[in-house]
């Protein structure tokens, strides 16, 4: 399955993520109740079920444990490099950023901070000691480090709207979604747009 395209994946089963997102806690046979009731969509709870496995070990979901947010401080990391030191060190700093428990989110950026990190500590003494160890270890590829504490998580999660935008995609999507009812059609569809040339 390709990271960037939808031509793997069914409007159908984008529909029932949606629903698995919105009704976490439901259980297959509720989420076939909804896709009936809400899309038209009939499928057993044993059907269901399978699907959600598929998609599951086809990456196209995963299953998180996200802790209540007032058991951490949160900080976010932005790292510029070094680049003398660059191609000789990068590569154990990544690992070590990559393997360590308080690195919640670690992505690159198109920035002078080309590493940005979300972080998660019980206290600003712990991450202090943390960054000091980090610079004791990996100092020869950074250039500068940015931190900044993250004072209140209003919002942390992925709201079940959003895949509206890309169920709309297909022809069969935006039927489905006529079906429900309720989409304020604000996604451009792509097959429409690939057209106009």
């Amino acid at each position: 399955m390709s990271d960037d395209t939808l031509a793997d994946i069914g409007a159908r089963d984008l529909i029932l993520l949606q629903a698995r997102i919105a009704n976490p806690t439901a259980s297959s046979r509720e989420l076939s109740d909804i896709l009936k009731d809400e899309y038209g969509i009939s499928l057993s709870h044993n059907h269901v079920n399978t699907l959600l496995r598929e998609m599951e070990t086809d990456g196209l979901f995963r299953k998180t444990v996200v802790p209540r947010r007032t058991l951490f401080k949160h900080y976010v990391f932005r790292i510029a490099f070094h680049y003398p030191n660059f191609e000789d060190h990068w590569e154990a700093c990544y690992d070590t950023l990559v393997e360590d428990p308080h690195v919640l989110m670690f992505f690159n950026a198109d920035h002078k901070y080309r590493w940005q990190l979300i972080t998660q500590f019980r206290s600003t003494e712990q991450m202090d000691d943390w960054v000091t160890d980090f610079f004791e270890t990996h100092g020869e590829v950074i250039d500068e480090f940015e931190t900044t504490s993250v004072h209140n998580l209003h919002k942390f999660k992925t709201d079940a709207a959003i895949f509206d935008d890309l169920i709309a995609e297909t022809e069969e999507g935006r039927e489905y979604l006529a079906e429900r009812g309720g989409y304020d059609g604000n996604a451009i569809p792509s097959d429409e747009g690939s057209d106009a040339e």
